[in-house]
């Protein structure tokens, strides 16, 4: 197929294509489009959002003609190439989706992760990935989208530089590295890494004058643009050459903004003690809770305590903060070592090596350290016996990295930092780190920008927000802020709440958010890389082992020892058992990750996955809960794996009630899902009175009917929405809804959608107290239900006619209605139908003078209800039961049965049933003496 020569170029001018043809040129703002649709393969875009791209928030007037002009360019350059299937017309928009190897950027983003995968041949892939780039990406484009996007691709652009320089200095070269490192160093001055890579090359090379040159001229520029000082790393390097050491030595990664490397150790020659603790935050807040664990007197000979949590959590400054409190205690010695578990450019410290510098902290000579690293741990805890010396082991990988470096017989204290929970470390004290509460972030926002922050309480709190409490973010926003006088803070959380730029905010020189994360990702294994990217496709807040497990398309089983595994590097959170949750920044980063290193097709593969699931799932637990209607939801095919476990109502309820959020924010992902899985889900979010998520999901699957044209699924969500509002109280809305439903219904001649509007309808007519045309509407559905032979749905008119019949004084035919849909509810297995045919044959026998009859039947719906979990039934037979209680002269039960009516009526908006308790507890109190026997009950409770 011609198709397969096609090729697209994004990073350089935008082109388009194929060997051997001429293709028909695009104009530059055809070429825009095509080049923001390249940028997001795969992905479903809009009309708007395409407008957007394209000119941002002031569009003119022919933005949706130009949109589609566009469109039709771009599909006759495809179509001449044999790839016009690429482009795709879908209901929420337009997609574009390249095949593996048409697309530069995609091809530039696989080789650099199999650089990643497979070090032995990375530095031929990442030239191979660098050579792709014909300029800036979008060289050729002005739309409003090309300078963020690329200013994004540009950073991953030097991002992969870095790392090949990194990987070729490893090798020996550096001088041929210089004119390249100039060069781009140039066309970014402010790239911190940039310049003490430069430094390091030029150092290397015997040109020490020229490396200060490029420090002096870097600390110059970033003073004068930004008003910072150099970073850590940076200064590392820059000592490196002021003193002269062996170029070999010297060494440049990025840190992560609020974890401080340890100061370079100097000869026991020069200090009194071995004292070599980095500098302690000047201003550290909060965490007093976990200081004073921390600063606890030892309770044995050695403690060790193990502070685990996510990239930026402050586990070092925590650590570091702790030891100079605790320094006066350990006059023997303060030592501090970065093993670089998380550490840029660099393999986490082998023991044997950490023990040599350990020892040499400890003013131990070269010559008297052995060679092999068992001796070295002997040396060492020899050293230390009889000694009292503070020791921090910062940024550890795992417990094997750290017990060759514990001491012996020691009265020492040890602090660990790590990414991981170090659960196998023997004896050693677990302190695992969350996010800053509200009050320790403020004092830490607050103390770095100043007396600025109390100006604007609101802006400031939705900033701690939106870094998600996470100290790294809050001090890099902090920092921004109190660097830029002009701004506000409202301007800071305005930038931030773009999710799309919100990484990239919280981003300082090479000091970052991201950059801190990815530290933590590169760590994982391959299965474990894969499911965090994975996650970041799902639409809800938070995930269990079956949903992740149809993501990844892996075994359940297997699934839940990989979340473990997250859970334990602190790349997910449990918030409640068997549920993981992401913090909101790492949420972005995996969003970002699955983008870039899923390839279209597998995003697609994963949510429809996904979807499955949740819909076969919902579906089996529908089942459970209502057997009696299963005719009315859709046949869902088996989903793999299978569905969730769910042996009995309460265990359907209980998965219901904890995916319901995530089944509602899924519906935005597919039309067609959206439309099932409001269909399958309706009972549950009518009868829990979730109405909420109910207008949410059926409005919804309003649009995506309407999109399809297809007015049946349009008749069935407005009648959906018209019982919610029915419930509420909002009758007006609710008949606009029935009627429409009944014309759409009726146009594609769906007899059983016809039903259900005219029980709406008839309900709703009920509630204005025009029972006539209650009466005819409910015949009308009735008749309809016995001739499609919907057992269900006879049974529930039955049920309304005789409400209908008590509203108009026939009690004894309402009670012979509700005797009838009674047995067919029984019949069918309907307990719901069950417990409302009760409860209303409760209410007319009350009317008919038999009011111990009604307290039985009110007693027994009132169980069901319960047992079901039906709280909108639960509260209009409190409101029964209340009735019978007071026809029987116990007054005082009444009151206190109507009030828990009331009470659960409010909670749920059941406008109808709190007005029924409202009055009768005003008419109870009023006029207790009204209450003289069933006759007067008419009087006190008009329904």
């Amino acid at each position: 197929m011609l198709g397969g020569n096609v090729r697209f170029a994004v990073l350089g001018p935008v082109e388009a294509s194929a060997e051997g043809l001429e293709l028909p040129s695009l104009a530059p703002r055809h070429r825009a489009f095509l080049g923001y649709l390249l940028l997001h393969s795969g992905t479903v875009l809009s009309v708007e959002r395409l407008s957007e791209a394209m000119w941002g928030p002031t569009r003119p007037d022919t933005a949706r003609a130009q949109v589609h002009a566009a469109l039709t360019a771009i599909r006759r350059t495809l179509r001449a190439a044999g790839a016009v299937h690429l482009l795709e017309t879908r209901p929420a928009g337009y997609v574009i989706t390249p095949e593996p190897g048409q697309l530069d950027l995609q091809e530039f983003t696989m080789l650099v992760a199999e650089a990643e995968s497979e070090p032995a041949a990375a530095v031929r892939t990442l030239r191979e990935a660098l050579t792709l780039w014909r300029g800036p990406a979008f060289a050729d484009v002005q739309a409003h989208f090309a300078e963020s996007a690329r200013a994004r691709l540009e950073d991953r652009r030097l991002t992969a530089i870095e790392r090949l320089v990194e990987l070729e200095f490893a090798a020996g070269r550096h001088e041929e590295l210089i004119d390249q490192l100039a060069a781009e160093l140039t066309t970014h001055p402010l790239r911190e890494r940039l310049a003490g890579q430069l430094m390091l090359a030029l150092h290397r090379a015997g040109r020490q004058t020229d490396a200060l040159a490029v420090a002096r001229g870097y600390r110059r520029r970033l003073a004068d643009e930004q008003g910072l000082d150099p970073g850590q790393a940076f200064l590392a390097v820059e000592e490196t050459v002021l003193r002269g050491e062996p170029p070999a030595a010297a060494t440049i990664r990025p840190t992560e903004g609020e974890e401080p490397p340890a100061a370079p150790a100097r000869s026991e020659a020069t200090r009194p003690e071995a004292a070599f603790l980095p500098y302690d935050i000047p201003d550290f807040a909060g965490r007093s809770v976990q200081v004073e664990e921390l600063c606890e007197p030892a309770s044995q000979a050695m403690t060790i305590s193990a502070i685990d949590g996510m990239a930026g959590i402050g586990k070092t400054a925590l650590a570091v903060h702790a030891a100079h409190r605790l320094a006066g205690r350990y006059s023997d010695g303060q030592l501090f070592i970065d093993l670089h578990a998380h550490t840029a450019g660099q393999r986490p410290l082998e023991p044997g090596k950490a023990l040599e510098v350990l020892l040499r902290q400890l003013g131990v000579p070269t010559e008297r350290i052995p060679a092999s690293m068992t001796e070295r741990a002997a040396l060492w805890r020899a050293e230390l016996a009889g000694r009292r010396v503070l020791l921090v082991l910062d940024n550890a990988a795992d417990a094997a990295q750290v017990r060759p470096l514990l001491p012996g017989a020691s009265n020492s204290l040890v602090l660990i930092t790590s990414r991981q929970r170090l659960t196998d470390l023997d004896g050693a004290r677990a302190l695992s780190m969350d996010v800053l509460p509200l009050p320790d972030a403020l004092a830490l926002f607050t103390g770095i920008v100043g007396e600025r922050a109390s100006t604007e309480p609101e802006a400031v709190t939705e900033v701690l927000l939106l870094c998600g409490f996470l100290p790294l973010a809050l001090r890099i926003a902090a920092t921004r802020l109190r660097h830029r006088p002009r701004w506000s803070v409202d301007h800071l959380a305005e930038r931030l709440r773009d999710e799309r730029r919100r990484l990239t905010e919280l981003t300082r020189s090479e000091r970052g958010v991201a950059a801190a994360f990815t530290l933590s990702y590169r760590q994982l294994t391959a299965d474990q890389q894969r499911l965090f990217r994975l996650l970041g496709l799902h639409p809800g807040r938070d995930v269990e082992p079956y949903a992740a497990a149809a993501l990844a398309d892996l075994p359940v089983e297997r699934t839940e020892d990989v979340l473990e595994d997250l859970l334990d590097a602190h790349m997910l959170q449990q918030r409640a058992f068997g549920r993981y949750v992401f913090h909101d920044l790492l949420r972005r980063y995996a969003a970002e990750l699955v983008a870039e290193q899923e390839r279209p097709q597998a995003r697609h593969a994963a949510l429809t996955r996904l979807l499955g699931h949740q819909l076969t799932t919902a579906s089996a637990a529908m089942d459970v809960l209502y057997p009696d209607s299963a005719h009315r939801r859709p046949r869902i095919e088996q989903a793999t794996p299978p569905p969730v476990p769910l042996h009995d109502a309460a265990e359907a309820l209980t998965w219901l009630d904890a995916e319901r959020a995530n089944l509602v924010l899924a519906a935005d992902r597919d039309v067609a899902h959206t439309s099932l899985l409001a269909t399958t889900l309706y009972r549950y979010l009518y009868d829990h009175a979730h109405h909420d998520d109910a207008l949410a999901l059926y409005g919804k699957a309003l649009e995506a009917a309407r999109h399809r044209e297809d007015p049946a699924d349009e008749g069935r969500a407005l009648t959906d929405l018209g019982w919610v509002h029915q419930v509420q109280g909002r009758h007006g809305v609710a008949r606009e809804h029935f009627d429409r439903a009944l014309a759409a219904c009726r146009t594609s001649e769906d007899r059983r959608g016809q039903a259900r509007a005219l029980l709406g309808l008839g309900r709703v007519c009920m509630d204005e107290g025009d029972h006539e045309r209650a009466k005819e509407a409910n015949l009308r559905a009735l008749e309809l239900f016995r001739d499609i032979g919907d057992r269900f749905g006879e049974a529930v008119t039955l049920d309304y006619l005789g409400i209908v019949h008590e509203r108009l004084g026939q009690y004894a035919q309402a009670a012979g209605l509700h005797r009838q849909a009674l047995e067919l509810s029984r019949e069918i297995g309907s307990r719901g139908g069950e417990a409302d045919a009760l409860d209303n044959l409760g209410v007319a026998c009350t009317r008919l003078g038999r009011p111990a009859e009604a307290r039985g039947h009110h007693e027994q719906a009132l169980e069901l209800y319960r047992l079901f979990g039906y709280r909108r039934g639960e509260a209009k037979a409190l409101n029964s039961l209340a009735e019978v209680a007071a026809t029987m002269g116990d007054l005082d039960q009444a009151v206190r049965l109507h009030t828990a009516a009331l009470d659960l009526a409010v909670e749920l908006s059941n406008r109808s049933e709190e007005k029924r308790a409202r009055e009768a507890i005003a008419q109870l109190l009023s006029t207790p003496e009204t209450f003289k026997g069933p006759g007067s009950l008419l009087r006190v409770f008009p329904r």
